[in-house]
């Protein structure tokens, strides 16, 4: 972003402003929408599994109706209300905060038996004594009254309550929240939870109609008996003294059995584990809390504001690590703030995040393209006017201009030690700095007629005498090359002071002329008008041969024998041999113009 400055700027800025608008507009829209709720929903799955088990409540124990106790009784279920009614005795005898029976039992018992089946069941849940014992109810009247063991007059008298079971699942078959009420009446975890505390639960606890499970762990977490082990008196005393006891079915084939947070994929959850979880929950005061709709709403705007703002500030390739980095640093944050008891949206913002990191992305290219574009446009400002008229003159199909040979002189130049001066810098102060030097140095070879043909990096490679000729071209070139030195080169020194650098520019420039072959290089899609020939090649020479020889210009003795005025007082340093030439070359330069 430092290379683009004023207009440029800020219509970059408010592109990508929009672009940020957009991102988080779209994940909103997606968020009140619940377009991709069950992925949210997924991702409190996985902040679970990252979290890992933790120790169970101690005052919460299992008793199940599992495959052992199919084995053991030998009896189909349901079983009859006496096998219920000898588990709660053995229970009470221990001496239990509450019993919570996850097993419906709204229909008499049919049968000549059934009465006294009926009446076992009620005298023990009666034996318990009052606020003890909650019982599983679906059905719930109009009114929300309970219809367990015939109804709630009847539970009253015995000091029991129904609660309901209907706990529910997410639209992807999860069991991850339950409700403070279904159909009026409580649900079975919030009752079971008022009869072992003896407290009464508000709804306005729970932070909404609804809480989070905030489950220990997988199946198996909460301690447990078979319902026969209990049944037939096999369990040590003591067992059951102060605990939770919830029953309830876990065999498979009883069909209560869920998917939760914490099961994997192979794996489902019993009735009463989920109800044991979700008692938990309520005991430990709701500890798992979403966030605010209007927290939500802020992360999702500031996470489509990363990658916009990072590609403002710097280059594409570290903006988006700088975006990357920014998501994965609000993973490790979600998950931390869900390990403290509070649930951040995380699909939402990082669908915010991707969608402003591909915007971004899309801007930034689109406007390199134009730019591209531009500067191949006003690349034109970098040669005489008449370039682009014989270009257009002598073009074929393919643009290409005719070659043609020259007699011309050739103008090298390049800045001395510029690779370890950059390495030294970012490469945004280094294209600023060169883009400055250029911008001087171009100037002095234009306004002397010549023709740029090519930055090299640092370096300058430049034409005069072509395209079209001037029988003065020696005479252009040593000027242009004594105004680099003595003009150009001291403004970019003093600028570069200005700025605190703290460095001087030293640059080295060769001079040669002789014939080329001069014309458009390249391709319909790419042309490029340059010289070749040996001309050049050794104009090329005697720029990198003033390095180390105490001069900044060397001229070579046919640039010299050119020279139509004596524009400066020259002397001859000595012949020379050039890589690529058979025979030394004289070379020359102006008189007490050594390098300090």
């Amino acid at each position: 972003m430092a290379t683009r400055k004023g207009r440029g700027a800020r219509r970059y800025g408010w592109l990508l402003a929009g672009v940020a608008a957009a991102a988080a507009a779209i994940a909103l829209l997606a968020y009140a929408t619940g377009l991709i709720h069950e992925t949210e929903l997924n991702s409190v799955d996985a902040r679970f599994q990252v979290r890992g088990d933790e120790e169970p409540r101690e005052d919460i124990v299992l008793v199940l109706i599992d495959a052992t106790t199919a084995q053991e009784l030998d009896i189909r279920f349901p079983y009859p209300r006496t096998f219920h009614a000898r588990v709660i005795d053995a229970i009470d005898r221990d001496g239990p905060k509450a019993i919570a029976y996850d097993i419906e039992f709204r229909e008499p018992t049919p049968g000549r038996r059934g009465f006294r089946e009926d009446n076992a069941l009620i005298n023990a849940v009666a034996r318990a004594g009052p606020d003890r014992v909650v019982l599983a109810d679906t059905q719930p009247n109009e009114r929300g009254e309970s219809g367990a063991l015939g109804g709630e007059d009847l539970l009253d008298e015995i000091g029991a309550r129904g609660g309901n079971t209907q706990i529910g699942e997410d639209s992807d078959g999860v069991r991850r929240r339950f409700p403070f009420e279904v159909g009026g009446l409580e649900s079975f975890p919030i009752a079971t939870a008022e009869f072992a505390t003896g407290e009464q639960i508000d709804e306005g606890e729970m932070g909404g109609p609804t809480a989070w499970i905030d489950y220990a762990g997988g199946t198996g977490t909460y301690p447990a008996y078979s319902f026969s082990t209990v049944h037939d008196g096999r369990v040590e005393p003591g067992a059951f003294r102060d605990k939770i006891v919830i029953i309830g079915a876990s065999d498979p084939s009883l069909k209560d059995v869920v998917k939760t947070s914490t099961t994997d994929a192979d794996e489902v959850m019993s009735g009463p584990e989920t109800q044991a979880n979700a008692t938990a929950t309520a005991l430990e005061g709701f500890p798992l809390q979403s966030l605010p709709v209007g927290v939500d709403v802020i992360l999702i705007a500031l996470m489509g504001m990363v990658a916009p703002l990072a590609s403002y500030r710097w280059p594409p390739l570290r903006a988006l690590a700088v975006a990357v980095a920014a998501g994965a640093l609000y993973l490790v944050l979600a998950q931390l703030a869900f390990n403290a008891g509070t649930i951040a949206p995380v699909v939402y913002p990082l669908l915010a995040l991707i969608l402003a990191i591909v915007g971004s992305l899309v801007v930034h290219y689109l406007l390199e393209a134009f730019e591209r574009q531009r500067v191949r446009d006003t690349f034109a400002r970098f040669v005489p006017d008449q370039v682009v008229g014989e270009v257009l003159d002598r073009t074929d199909e393919d643009l290409r201009l005719g070659g043609r040979r020259a007699e011309v002189t050739v103008l090298f130049s390049d800045i001395r030690g510029f690779t370890t001066f950059s390495e030294k810098r970012e490469p945004e102060e280094v294209l600023e700095i060169l883009n400055r030097y250029h911008e001087e140095m171009t100037a002095a070879v234009m306004e002397h007629g010549g023709t740029l043909v090519s930055f090299i990096g640092d370096g300058i490679y430049a034409l005069f005498g072509a395209p079209l000729e001037q029988e003065d071209n020696a005479d252009r070139a040593l000027a242009a090359a004594l105004e680099m030195l003595e003009v150009r080169l001291p403004r970019v020194n003093d600028w570069m002071r200005e700025r605190g650098v703290g460095e001087e520019f030293q640059i080295g420039i060769g001079l040669n002329s002789g014939p080329v072959m001069a014309g458009n290089l390249g391709s319909a899609q790419r042309l490029e008008y340059t010289a070749i020939g040996d001309t050049v090649n050794t104009a090329a020479r005697l720029e990198g041969m003033t390095k180390g020889s105490g001069h900044h210009l060397f001229i070579s003795d046919s640039t010299r024998e050119q020279l139509s005025r004596e524009r400066v007082e020259l002397e001859f340093v000595e012949e020379m041999p050039v890589r690529g030439r058979t025979e030394q070359i004289k070379v020359w330069a102006p008189a007490q113009r050594a390098a300090k």
